[in-house]
């Protein structure tokens, strides 16, 4: 049986919702990810749909009733671009508390920005004096730049509303299309400009390394390395080239749609988004002027977890047990 008093962190992304769960020295003991496809259909609709919504309180009783096990008595619980975006997001986080008892925060742009990149810094090479970090999501893509100092001090940052799974279907890339294929990579090009122009980035490259976090990089770093299979942790910190990247996306662009769904490294829940989130991935390594980055699996969920254990969350983290117990005698 788990220790007392231990920690968690949820993150509730547009394809997936994430539990680590810690001890008090930040030792993790528990580490689960459930495909909820929060985000589907949620460009033309505006709002999360029934199913994704049940698949979202689903997974949340299933963290719930994990968590009462492990005895996390302090956790924080954050969503991200699918909830910000939907009308019905608010609403649906206060089913969640309802019906686990567990509190979620929708969080901005720049505090997601913070947090991948407080994980992911932890991924720099000490010989570079500034890194720029980019996290693909399902509903949206952040690109930071940061001093490597270990301070997590944003210099710029900028919120593409394009991720995985919203591109794939504004852009009607579930079978790669050419015309659409490269619609989306120009438009991804102008943000990405907009970025180099806002930061001033020209003059910080040189000194910089990129660092990319979110499955796509690291499902992209397996193809590489030919795996076998997608070993995420395994590929944590790993060092790409831009020639062995551009073939592997070429080469998931060439599937079919079925065959990305029986793909070791892509599987049944990422097929149908897997051509847009490598499109996106690689538009922005190539007009940020990167022969090579660095795939990162340590990411907000590690920065969750650090700021628990050393009492730097005061006006999210909640006491779980007895903020179970307050809406249990209500």
């Amino acid at each position: 049986m788990p220790g007392q008093n231990n920690i968690a962190s949820i993150d509730l992304g547009s394809n997936s919702c994430r539990l680590r769960i810690a001890d008090r020295n930040g030792h993790v003991l528990f580490k689960d990810s459930v495909s909820t496809k929060l985000g589907e259909g949620l460009f033309q609709t505006k709002r999360l749909s029934e199913a994704s919504i049940q698949r979202g309180l689903q997974a949340f009783q299933k963290f719930s009733e994990i968590m009462s096990d492990y005895h996390v008595t302090s956790y924080r619980a954050v969503a991200t671009a699918a909830c910000r975006m939907a009308q019905n997001g608010q609403e649906f986080l206060r089913q969640v508390k309802k019906n686990t008892h567990i509190n979620v925060e929708i969080i901005s742009p720049e505090e997601e920005a913070r947090l991948n990149l407080k994980g992911s810094l932890l991924n720099a090479p000490k010989d570079r004096q500034y890194a720029v970090v980019y996290d693909l999501g399902g509903a949206s893509t952040e690109i930071t730049l940061a001093p490597n100092d270990g301070r997590s001090t944003i210099l710029y940052t900028t919120s593409i509303p394009l991720g995985a799974r919203n591109a794939s279907e504004a852009y009607c890339l579930e079978e790669f299309n050419n015309k659409n294929a490269e619609k989306l990579q120009a438009d991804i090009k102008v943000y990405v400009d907009d970025f180099i122009n806002q930061s001033g980035f020209d003059q910080y490259h040189d000194n910089c390394c990129l660092i990319a976090t979110s499955s796509t990089p690291l499902r992209l770093c397996s193809i590489v390395k030919n795996h076998g299979s997608y070993r995420r942790e395994a590929n944590d910190g790993a060092i790409l080239e831009k020639k062995g990247l551009d073939k592997a996306i070429e080469k998931c662009c060439a599937m079919s749609l079925e065959q990305r769904k029986e793909s070791p490294y892509i599987g049944e829940d990422r097929a149908s988004v897997f051509v847009a989130a490598g499109l996106i991935f690689q538009s922005i390594y190539e007009n940020l002027g990167f022969n090579s980055l660095i795939v990162s699996f340590k990411g907000a969920q590690d920065a969750i977890l650090e700021e628990l254990k050393n009492g730097e969350v005061n006006k999210i983290s909640k006491t779980y047990s007895r903020q179970k117990k307050l809406n249990s005698s209500r």
